[in-house]
């Protein structure tokens, strides 16, 4: 049966103020390297906590706990909440590893437990950690002690990100903190040198505790990423880097170590499901002599994907058209349109018949701080009537039977990997679920 061309475009729009508020952060001091194995010794007599007054309003008696960790009791102070108890945070914080510092404005707190920070507002059940936003089971009480959180906060931050096993015991009033097991934490990488920038992704089995720090080399500069408490595992396919900006990847214990350029600028930010952690590298490019020190507003850019390319044909319609040469031209032709219409900077992922994994697709969006990623494609169909345009949205289950099928269809195409026309070894076949991960994080706005 004779079959006809529709033409499927896929708009991907990525949102810079929700990248932003990860990505655009500026890095903390770093929290301690491990939780401290002996805290503060507490005086010798340890009496109970002076009262604390919550916020205006509040009408919660404060009482007593204790904290148990590495051995030692700590007292501290708790509110009994219908809900639960909420604990009193700054006393905690130090004692488990992590950092408490006022908000912008001091309206709130900031948490920063590993790599991670959550936001606390007086009187919200909502929080942020890094870019995740988490409802807690009851909001947070201020006051001038600090913020009064549930426990659910403290075993979201703590107990994911620093790895303490967290149980309250409400009849004694004590919450007992227990090292989790030491795990060794499996690890995968990919490097992609595109536009002057390297982008290096570590991409972790779980979520890891871990912090990042730059300090300087024997001939150049290099990053260290340290699991608190756990180890690496080797990655499967050994680092082999040709890069002129990442010049070494190491991964020996508890570390792995990132050797960068002398005088290159390292960024990184973090994506979740599952976790990666992300690095952008690049050469800081000096202003000419007397050229103006700021610049005026930037065009927005734009950035066409036209679909498959090389080996990957994509569909065929019956008279041999494939799919490949279709979208090369309708993006060479968009782009052209949207210059002459609108103020914007057109840039296409390939110009010419090229195969493109996705990362590195992604990844020219990502380096030219793309307002808009548009990837063209073509579907094809077994019947002759089919007309139109088709629109996808992204979910990991199929909303009817035929979307059923047509996502195994393209998952396999996805998936497969057919040898280069120079015989050449193509790369190795990933899952298909992979296909969504790459576009979720990689179109992510660093700035």
């Amino acid at each position: 049966m004779a079959r006809r061309l529709a033409l499927l475009l896929v708009l991907l729009v990525t949102s810079g103020l929700l990248a932003a508020q990860q990505l655009a952060a500026p890095a903390a001091p770093p929290a301690p390297a491990v939780p401290p194995a002996t805290p503060p010794p507490p005086d010798e007599e340890t009496e109970a906590p002076p009262a604390v007054t919550p916020t205006p309003g509040a009408t919660l008696p404060s009482m007593q706990a204790t904290l148990s960790v590495a051995g030692r009791d700590v007292a501290f102070a708790i509110l009994a909440a219908p809900a639960g108890p909420l604990f009193l945070l700054p006393p905690l914080a130090p004692l488990l590893g992590g950092e408490l510092r006022p908000g912008p404005a001091g309206v709130s707190w900031v948490l920063r437990t590993g790599d991670l920070e959550a936001v606390l507002a007086s009187g919200s059940a909502v929080t942020t950690f890094g870019p995740a936003i988490v409802q807690l089971s009851q909001p947070v009480v201020g006051s001038g002690a600090g913020p009064w959180v549930p426990l659910d906060l403290l075993r979201k931050s703590f107990g994911e990100a620093l790895h303490w096993d967290l149980q309250w015991d409400a009849g004694a009033r004590r919450l007992v903190a227990t090292p989790q097991q030491r795990q060794v934490v499996p690890v995968e990488w990919s490097l992609v040198h595109l536009q002057g920038m390297s982008t290096l992704v570590l991409q972790f089995a779980g979520v890891p505790r871990l912090q990042v720090k730059e300090q300087a080399a024997q001939g150049g500069q290099q990053v260290e990423v340290a699991l608190l408490g756990d180890q690496v595992a080797s990655p499967t396919h050994p680092p082999e880097i040709a890069d002129p900006l990442v010049q070494g990847l190491r991964f020996a214990g508890d570390k792995i170590i990132l050797q960068v350029a002398p005088g290159a600028v390292v960024e990184h930010y973090q994506q979740q499901d599952p976790f990666r952690l992300v690095f952008d590298v690049y050469q800081r490019v000096a202003a000419a002599p007397g050229a103006p020190t700021s610049e005026g507003p930037r065009r927005p850019t734009i950035v066409i994907d036209p679909g498959h390319g090389g080996v990957e044909t994509g569909a065929i319609g019956p008279g041999g058209t494939q799919e490949k040469e279709l979208t090369l031209l309708l993006a060479q032709a968009l782009g052209r349109e949207l210059q002459r219409r609108l103020a914007v900077d057109v840039e296409l992922t390939r110009d010419e018949d090229a195969l493109l994994p996705l990362d590195t697709r992604a990844a020219i969006a990502n380096q030219h701080r793309a307002a808009l990623f548009i990837s063209i494609h073509i579907n094809s169909s077994v019947g002759a009537n089919a007309h139109g345009a088709e629109t996808y949205f992204l979910s990991l289950e199929a909303s009817d039977a035929k979307a059923a099928a047509a996502a195994r269809a393209e998952n396999l195409l996805s998936a497969a990997t057919p040898a280069p026309a120079d015989g050449a070894a193509a790369p190795a076949a990933q899952p298909a679920t992979a296909d969504l991960n790459l576009i979720l994080w990689d179109l992510a706005q660093s700035q």
